[in-house]
């Protein structure tokens, strides 16, 4: 039972309290996108981490969720609100060490010390929390919220008496003295009666000889904070000492055993999916980087992005200092699909990721990677990269790809959203384009968003609903990239006879070299 509320209240951080929302936890796209990198490096090491990381695979159509998701991050935006959040977290965390220590001693008088300590830090932390967020100017609905209850919380009589009765009983046992006298293999406790403190003494005798600041020799030793089997008979000789004091200690540890309470849990679980992403945020904006709060719809499938990026590869080339690259694309009204084409190396494998990454993204309610975004609330999300060939069955890696695109065709929907990265790159080019004109062909007609990248020029121009896209090239240097991804016609021969005129391998160049 949590103090001043005996069940889980009704608000979230996650969604506006008493709706329902409709939840999608597929994780099957996420390698093809490397966003299980990127979650998993943002919610290692935090409080119940793989709660967490599964709140990333949770993603909503309801765009009135996202929307009150949004309001959240806008409020963690302010200064203020960020540091009140963080110095509660910080709070918490020592809390729950406090209380897992507590659990891993063998020592009932120990075992209630430690819970006492992380009694006292929760009600510091819960008071330090209200006041901080009383004077603050929230404008998310789910904050306020929190603060309402945060509020009523603090000013009820059970947490008066939490506070008040841990704060007796911490001074109770601060007020503690007693001498320890070893004689040989005998330990004696004693009260004490007035006896000089030798430390400080010897530290007065000593300090006449300190010469300014000099080099410490001193060694930190860390050790399990348990006790030893003298140690545990020397507490023992203190309880009997002190019956009173530790009795109060006793009764305090069974009267407050729960008292965490069930909404400020709640509320510091949840906050977590918000701490962790703004912590990413704030890296990559770092490193000169825009993330945006896009506009979502889950009817409109026209779109806008600007300055977008691949999350995963953002984090990998800011680390080592690289240059990120940003790209925009856009579907207007009746075009569906992307086909990117282009040289190798040239981006198209990262735009298509890229693509996929902002709508799991935007289904989340974080920011996405942007200067500016229109997106789509998918309801799932299908990806085909290529994958090496697995010898342990009897298909090979064209059966395999077969099967794939055909599961993909069977359970999208108009509301899906599929990336399809080199399909078919294990067969001839002819029957690469009957496969893919094939698989084009069920994907316009499902009406679904698609991103398609293939060499197979022809397939860019299937149906006004397809959209081409080219990877570019350093004009004038067709060898080098600018992995810049733009709408355009697809000309796979106009770039391999750049590439062969640059090398000097165009029919002419060769006749003139040859005798």
């Amino acid at each position: 039972m949590g103090v001043g509320h005996d069940e889980t209240p009704a608000f979230s951080l996650l969604g506006p309290p008493g709706r329902v929302v409709a939840v999608h936890n597929e994780r099957e796209h996420a390698p093809d996108l490397r966003l299980d990198e990127v979650f998993e490096a943002i919610t290692r090491g935090r409080e119940d981490e793989e709660a967490l990381e599964a709140l990333f695979f949770q993603r909503t159509r309801d765009a009135e969720v996202v929307r009150y998701r949004h309001e959240v991050f806008r409020d963690l935006d302010d200064p203020a609100v960020w540091e009140a959040a963080l110095a509660f977290c910080g709070s918490v965390r020592e809390v729950l060490s406090h209380l897992s220590q507590a659990r891993a001693m063998r020592v009932s008088e120990q075992r209630q010390g430690w819970t006492l300590d992380a009694a006292a830090i929760y009600c510091a932390a819960v008071r330090k929390l209200a006041g901080d967020l009383d004077g603050l100017r929230l404008g998310s609905r789910g904050m306020r919220d929190f603060r309402r209850y945060l509020l009523e919380c603090s000013a009820s009589a059970e947490f008066g008496r939490l506070e008040a009765e841990s704060d007796e009983c911490k001074a109770a046992l601060g007020d503690l003295r007693y001498c320890v006298h070893i004689d040989g293999g005998r330990v004696t406790v004693t009260r004490d009666e007035g006896e000089t403190d030798y430390s400080e003494e010897i530290h007065s005798v000593f300090e006449r000889f300190r010469q300014g600041a000099v080099r410490s020799y001193l060694v930190s030793y860390r050790a399990w904070p348990g006790m030893t089997s003298v140690g545990q008979r020397v507490l023992g000789l203190v309880v009997r000492l002190f019956p009173e004091e530790f009795a109060l200690l006793g009764r305090f540890t069974e009267r407050h055993a729960g008292f965490f309470d069930p909404g400020v849990d709640r509320f510091y679980r949840e906050l977590q999916f918000y701490m962790s992403y703004r912590q990413l945020v704030d890296s990559i904006r770092s490193g000169g980087l825009e993330l945006c709060y896009p506009e979502v719809d889950a009817q409109s499938k026209e779109e806008l992005v600007e300055d977008t990026f691949d999350l995963a590869l953002a984090i990998k080339l800011l680390s080592a200092g690289e240059k990120v690259v940003a790209n925009d694309f856009h579907l207007g009204e009746g075009e569906r699909i992307f086909v990117v084409s282009g040289p190798n190396q040239g981006g198209k494998t990262t735009f298509a990721r890229t693509f996929g990454q902002l709508h799991h993204l935007a289904a989340l309610g974080v920011p996405v990677p942007g200067r500016q975004a229109r997106l789509f609330l998918c309801d799932r999300i299908f990806t085909h990269f290529e994958r090496e060939e697995d010898h342990s069955g009897m298909t090979g890696k064209l059966e395999t790809d077969l099967l794939r695109v055909q599961q993909t065709l069977r359970s999208a929907t108009a509301a899906s959203v599929v990336v399809m990265n080199e399909v078919f790159s294990s067969t001839s080019l002819e029957d690469n384009r009957l496969l893919g004109a094939e698989a084009m062909g069920r994907l316009i007609e499902l009406d679904c968003l698609t991103v398609y990248v293939t060499f197979v020029d022809e397939l860019a121009s299937l149906a006004p609903s397809v959209v081409s896209m080219i990877s570019t090239i350093v004009p004038g240097d067709p060898a080098q990239r600018t992995f810049k991804v733009v709408r355009g016609p697809a000309n796979g021969l106009a770039y391999a006879l750049a590439l062969a005129e640059k090398y000097r391998l165009t029919r002419p160049q060769l006749l003139e070299r040859i005798p």
